[in-house]
C-alpha cells in the first residue's frame, strides 16, 4: 500500500530543495520505515538525492539544474529506468546516440550506462543509469544545436547566434514523446546541405581507395570543340552524360557549361578552358577524396550548419564570405545571385546573423574613427614640420576638398581650414562624404544594425569584382549589382517595381525605405558546399577560421589567432603618425596609407 502519493512526493522534495539549497532530499521519511514508500517512489527520491551529487564538470550548470528541476517537479517520471533496469525508451536513444559520428558529433563524448547488469534491487544503480543516459541526451542535444564549443572565444569574428535547447524542456518534452530517439535526433540540423554533408562525411570515411579517383593527366588544353580521350574523362568527372551522336571524346557546348560552373564555384575564371589550373582544381576536389584533411574539412562545414536556426525563414539573404557571393532565397530556392567584396584578412567580415531592417539610396559616407585617425590626421599633419623639418604651423586641410569630404561639429557644418588642429581630437568631429558620384558607398546601402558595424552596399570600385579573390574591404560587403539586389527585396516586401527602384537612384537625394517585412540576413563561412551532382566545391580558408574551428572540435592546439597593427585610435591627436609612413615621406615617396587609397580602395566598417 502506498501512503505516499507521487504528486505529495514531489512536492515534499521541492520544499526540502528549497531550505537546503541544492541538495535535494536525502530522505523522505529518515526514521520511518522504507515500506511506507514504494519501489518507484524509492527510486525516484534516489534519484533526486544522486543528482546533487553526481556531475562534477561532466555537465554545464544549466544542464545540472534542468536535471534538478525535473526531477523535483510533483509529477516527475523515470525516463530511462523501471525496477527492472533500462526501459525499451533508453535502449532507443542509447542507439540513436550511438550514431552521433554519423553527424558529425562523437559518440563516445556521451558517456551511456551499462546495458546490461541492471537489477531492480539496485536502486543506487538504477539512479545512476537514469541520471548518466538524462546527461548524454542532454549533452547531445546541445552539442547538435551548436553547443560543443564557443565560436567568439576562437574568434571574436565568430560571432554566431546560437540557440542551444533549454535543458529543463529537453527533459519535459523526452518524458513525453512516443519516440524519443527521433525527438533527439531532431536537433540535428534540418538544412538539405547539412545532409548533403553528412553523406559526404560517410563516403569519405568509407570512400574509394585513391586509385578509384577518376583524374585527368596532363595533357593538351581541353576546350570547345577538341576530340580528345581526356574529354571522356572529364564526362564521367564531372557526371557529363554522353551526347546522342555517341561521341563522348569530344568537348561540346556541355561539357563546356560543366567547366565553367566547376571554375566559378571554385574560385577560378570561368573560361570554360581545362588546363593546368583546372586540372588541379579537378584532381585534388574529387568528390571521393577521403584523406583526414577532407573529413576534418567537412565537419567543421557541418559545425557551422548549427550555428544557424533550424528555419532559416522562407525569404532570406545569405552571404557566403570566402565564397565572395551573396544569394536571395525564396522558398527554398536562389531567386538572385551575385559576388561580393569582402572583408582583408585584417579587417574580417564577421560571421554573424541579424535582420535587414532598412534601403538606404544615395547615401551619406560616416567616416569611422579608424580613417580619420590612420588616414586624414597624417595627411592634415604632410603641411606641418615633422615632415619636413620646417618651422611650427602649417596644417594642409586640402585632403578635405580633394576627397569631397565635409566636417560638422554636432550638426554645424564647418570650414577645416578655420579649425585649431594643434588641438582638436579629430575623432570628436563628424567628418562625412555627401551623395555624389565618388561617394564610397555608391548609390545604395542595406542596413541589418549590428554590433559590428558591418553593411551590404554599392561601390564605385567595379573592378573589385573581376578579381578571384575579392577580400578587399574593411568588414562591409560591397555588391556587384546592387539595383538588381534592390529590386528582389522590394519586390518582395513592398511590391516594388524596377522602375521605382530606378528612380530612386536617379533621384540623388539620400533616401531612405523602411522595410515593412524584417529580413533575415545570414552572414557565413563555408568552404565547403555539396553541388545539385554530387561533387564538392571548396572555397580557401581566406580568415583561417578552418583550422582555428578543427583544433577546438578535435582537442588540438589552437594556432594563433590573426592579429592586426594595433589600431592607433587611442594615440593623442599631436603624437606623430606611424614610423613607416614617416619613412616614406622622407623617402619623397607616396605614404603608405592616405585618406585617398581609403576612400579608393577601401570600406569602412
Amino acid at each position: 500500500m502506498r501512503l505516499i502519493s507521487p504528486k505529495a512526493l514531489g512536492v515534499f522534495l521541492v520544499a526540502m530543495a528549497t531550505m537546503s539549497g541544492s541538495t535535494i532530499l536525502r530522505a523522505a521519511e529518515p526514521d520511518g520505515p522504507e515500506a511506507l514508500i514504494g519501489a518507484k517512489e524509492a527510486l525516484i527520491i534516489t534519484v533526486a538525492t544522486r543528482a546533487s551529487d553526481r556531475f562534477g564538470k561532466a555537465a554545464s550548470r544549466a544542464e545540472q539544474q534542468g536535471i534538478l528541476d525535473y526531477y523535483a517537479a510533483p509529477d516527475a517520471k523515470l525516463l530511462w529506468v523501471d525496477e527492472n533496469g533500462l526501459n525499451a525508451r533508453a535502449k532507443a536513444v542509447m542507439e540513436e546516440i550511438g550514431k552521433a559520428d554519423d553527424y558529425g558529433l562523437r559518440a563516445s563524448d556521451y558517456k551511456l550506462p551499462k546495458a546490461d547488469g541492471l537489477s531492480g534491487a539496485d536502486t543506487q544503480a538504477l539512479a545512476d543509469a537514469e541520471i548518466t543516459l538524462s546527461l548524454a541526451a542532454l549533452r547531445y542535444a546541445r552539442d547538435a544545436r551548436g553547443g560543443r564549443i564557443e565560436p567568439v572565444r576562437i574568434d571574436p569574428n565568430l560571432d554566431p547566434t546560437l540557440a542551444l535547447p533549454d535543458p529543463l524542456q529537453v527533459m519535459e518534452s523526452l518524458a513525453i514523446r512516443s519516440d524519443a530517439a527521433a525527438y533527439l535526433r531532431s536537433f540535428q540540423p534540418s538544412q538539405p546541405q547539412f545532409e548533403a554533408l553528412r553523406k559526404a562525411l560517410l563516403a569519405a570515411r568509407g570512400g574509394k581507395p585513391e586509385d578509384d579517383i577518376v583524374r585527368i593527366p596532363d595533357g593538351p588544353a581541353l576546350k570547345l570543340g577538341v576530340e580528345d580521350g581526356q574529354v571522356e574523362l572529364l564526362r564521367t568527372r564531372l557526371n557529363i552524360e554522353t551526347p546522342a551522336s555517341g561521341n563522348a571524346k569530344r568537348f561540346d557546348e556541355a561539357v563546356e557549361e560543366a567547366v565553367k560552373r566547376f571554375q566559378m564555384t571554385h574560385g577560378a575564371v570561368p573560361d570554360g578552358v581545362v588546363g593546368p589550373g583546372t586540372r588541379r582544381l579537378l584532381n585534388r576536389q574529387s568528390q571521393h577524396a577521403s584523406s583526414s584533411t577532407r573529413v576534418k574539412q567537412i565537419l567543421v562545414n557541418m559545425e557551422r550548419w548549427r550555428w544557424l536556426p533550424s528555419d532559416l525563414g522562407s525569404f532570406y539573404v545569405a552571404a557566403n564570405i570566402p565564397e565572395f557571393m551573396v544569394k536571395v532565397v525564396d522558398d527554398g530556392k536562389p531567386v538572385f545571385t551575385t559576388r561580393i567584396v569582402v572583408g582583408k584578412p585584417d579587417k574580417q567580415t564577421p560571421v554573424f546573423s541579424n535582420e535587414m531592417k532598412e534601403i538606404v539610396f544615395n547615401p551619406y559616407w560616416n567616416v569611422p574613427n579608424s580613417i580619420k585617425v590612420e588616414e586624414l590626421m597624417p595627411s592634415i599633419r604632410g603641411g606641418g614640420d615633422w615632415f619636413f623639418g620646417g618651422g611650427a604651423g602649417g596644417w594642409d586641410t586640402s585632403v578635405f576638398a580633394r576627397n569631397g569630404l565635409r566636417v560638422a561639429i554636432g550638426t554645424r557644418e564647418v570650414d577645416p581650414s578655420m579649425l585649431d588642429w594643434s588641438r582638436i581630437d579629430i575623432r570628436s568631429l563628424n567628418v562625412y562624404q555627401p551623395p555624389g558620384p565618388t561617394n564610397v558607398l555608391g548609390t545604395v546601402k542595406f542596413l541589418f544594425p549590428n554590433k559590428h558595424d558591418v553593411y551590404m552596399h554599392d561601390t564605385t570600385q567595379k573592378n573589385l569584382f573581376a578579381k578571384t579573390v575579392r577580400a578587399e574591404s574593411h568588414g562591409c560587403m560591397r555588391v556587384q549589382n546592387p539595383d538588381q539586389f534592390a529590386v528582389t527585396l522590394l519586390k518582395h516586401v513592398q511590391g516594388w517595381s524596377a522602375s521605382q527602384v530606378s528612380s530612386a537612384i536617379a533621384n540623388s537625394e539620400d533616401e531612405h525605405v523602411a522595410l515593412k517585412q524584417k529580413i533575415p540576413v545570414y552572414i557565413n563561412y563555408f568552404t565547403l558546399w555539396v553541388n545539385a551532382d554530387g561533387s564538392i566545391s571548396s572555397f580557401r580558408d581566406i580568415y583561417g577560421h578552418d583550422s582555428r574551428m578543427a583544433a577546438a572540435l578535435f582537442g588540438e592546439p589552437l594556432p594563433m589567432a590573426y592579429e592586426p597593427p594595433q589600431m592607433v585610435d587611442d594615440y593623442a591627436v599631436n603624437q606623430p603618425p606611424p614610423r613607416a609612413y614617416q619613412q616614406q615621406r622622407r623617402r619623397g615617396g607616396r605614404p603608405i596609407n592616405t585618406i585617398a587609397d581609403s576612400i579608393s580602395a577601401f570600406i569602412n566598417n
